[in-house]
Formats: structure tokens, C-alpha cells, sequence
């Protein structure tokens, strides 16, 4: 099972990062903390990740 990307949780790669259900998209660098998100109960999902070495698992 993957792991919930929940606000405040380490992104785990670079890119674009778009609260599951829709939202604006955010740029998280890996290892930086996903920021709250637009509602309550958030969960994000990384639908752009970059393209560069620090972009991939």
C-alpha cells in the first residue's frame, strides 16, 4: 500500500504535488515538508515529478 502523503509529511520525490480531488498544484522539493493543504482531511499526490536526479524514487 502506498504511503499517504498528508500535510506536513516529507515529500518523498521533487515535483509538482496536487491535493487528491483537485486543487491548485504546489512545487515541493523531496525531503521538504507538504504544506496544508485546502480542506480538512487532505491528501496529496505528485502528478508532475521533476525530471532531474532529485526528481526520482
Amino acid at each position: 500500500m502506498a504511503k499517504k502523503l498528508t500535510p506536513g509529511t516529507p515529500a518523498p520525490t521533487s515535483g509538482q504535488y496536487r491535493p487528491k480531488g483537485g486543487g491548485n498544484e504546489v512545487t515541493v522539493p523531496k525531503g521538504h515538508r507538504l504544506p496544508p493543504g485546502p480542506r480538512k482531511g487532505t491528501q496529496w499526490e505528485n502528478v508532475d515529478p521533476t525530471k532531474n536526479g532529485s526528481g526520482r524514487g
